[in-house]
Parts: structure tokens; C-alpha cells; sequence
């Protein structure tokens, strides 16, 4: 029985285990599920909280991003490791996907995406003075902490692609969907790892799919009701 992934492409929680399972090299099905709205009754027993995603291994399920990574690098360790290979990068590694997902997102998705994106979509107009005061204010203290981190070095943690990469590139991906980049005179390093993550053939298979989504939301967002 093939692994499932719940939730919908646009999320940067989605897009997280989706690449790890790429990078590992492990096929799924992908089980649209909305983090709002009507969700079906059978959700609720993966997970209670109705939040994205939530994930099946046969008769296996888990909720949450970073539990069901985790999961997935014990559960298949002959595929490549993503979680590091010693205890220092393993805790370090687990730092930088609690720093993305719980200081960064905030800023960029529920943010700047949230507003040049989904409440665009809907008809809504976006809050841009919020906007404004993410992107020139709250972000860059998280830009300068990320840069100094990244240092010279290809990758936040050792000498190879870690979910760290992974996850910190999600929410950077999401922030370019509304239309902002990182500024690469001020925070060069970072803004060269978004684009060597970005490049990788497997965020490049996920992004297809999600500019068509875009695309889509904007034409039916365009059109007159």
C-alpha cells in the first residue's frame, strides 16, 4: 500500500514532506485536503485538530510535519538521511525546522502569502501595510540570524541537503508567491541557498503544479461575479 499525504499543495507544511519524501526517493499519492472550509468526517481521526497534513503508511497515520519526517527518516533509513548523522546535527537540524515553521511562517506564509495570495483570491483586498511592515521590519532580524548561520557553507547543517534546507526554503517559496524575494545585496548567502534549493528537480516538480494552481485561483479570481 503507497504512502498518502493529506493537504493541499500551496502549504509550506504540504511542500515540506512532500520533498522529503522525494529526496528520499519514496513514491505517494497526494490526498487533497483543505486546512479550511468543510473537511470530511474521516479527517478528524488523523488528525484531530483538522490542521495540514496528515499522512498514511499503510495502515500507519501521524499528523503533523516534523513528527511525520521524523517518521519517515526512522522508518526508512536505508533511503538518504535527512535528519543528519550524529546527535549535534540531529538537534540542530530539528532547531532550524522549529525556527522556520514556528518564527518564519508566521511572517511569510500567514502574512505576505496569506494576503498577496489567498486573500486576493477571494476578492479581498490585501492588507499591504501589514505586508510593508513584515517585509522591511519583522523579517530581516530572521534574515541576519539565517545568514550568519548559513555562513559559507552550501547547506545550514553539514555538508549535504537536510530538512533544515527543506524546510526554511518552504516558507521562502511561499513568500514568493506573493511577489517578494530575499534581498540579495543585503543577505547574499541566503538569498543563493533559496536558489540552490529552488533548483533542485524535485521543488521544481512540486512548483509546476502549484504555479498552475496559482494561475488558476487568479483567472477565477479576475473573473467578474
Amino acid at each position: 500500500m503507497s504512502m498518502i499525504v493529506y493537504g493541499a499543495p500551496l502549504s509550506p507544511f504540504v511542500r515540506k514532506v512532500r520533498l522529503f519524501l522525494a529526496e528520499k526517493g519514496l513514491d505517494y499519492d497526494l490526498e487533497i485536503i483543505l486546512p479550511f472550509g468543510k473537511q470530511p468526517d474521516w479527517y478528524k481521526e488523523l488528525n484531530p485538530l483538522g490542521r495540514i497534513p496528515a499522512f498514511k503508511d499503510g495502515d500507519f497515520s501521524l499528523a503533523d510535519s516534523s513528527v511525520i519526517c521524523q517518521y519517515i527518516e526512522e522508518q526508512y533509513p536505508d533511503c538518504t538521511p535527512l535528519l543528519g548523522t550524529n546527535a549535534q546535527e540531529r538537534a540542530r537540524i530539528r532547531w532550524l525546522e522549529k525556527y522556520a515553521d514556528y518564527e518564519i511562517a508566521p511572517l511569510s506564509t500567514f502574512c505576505v502569502f496569506r494576503n498577496r495570495v489567498l486573500k486576493t483570491s477571494m476578492g479581498k483586498a490585501s492588507d499591504e501595510i501589514a505586508v510593508a511592515q513584515t517585509i522591511n521590519e519583522k523579517l530581516p532580524p530572521h534574515f541576519d540570524y539565517l545568514e550568519q548561520q548559513l555562513g559559507n557553507k552550501q547547506f545550514f547543517v553539514g555538508d549535504t541537503l537536510t530538512l533544515a534546507d527543506l524546510a526554511i526554503t518552504c516558507q521562502w517559496v511561499n513568500m514568493q508567491h506573493g511577489d517578494e524575494r530575499i534581498d540579495a545585496s543585503r543577505w547574499p548567502k541566503l538569498a543563493a541557498h533559496c536558489s540552490r534549493i529552488c533548483s533542485l528537480s524535485s521543488l521544481q516538480a512540486v512548483l509546476a503544479g502549484e504555479h498552475a494552481m496559482l494561475a488558476k485561483m487568479a483567472s477565477k479570481a479576475a473573473q467578474p461575479s
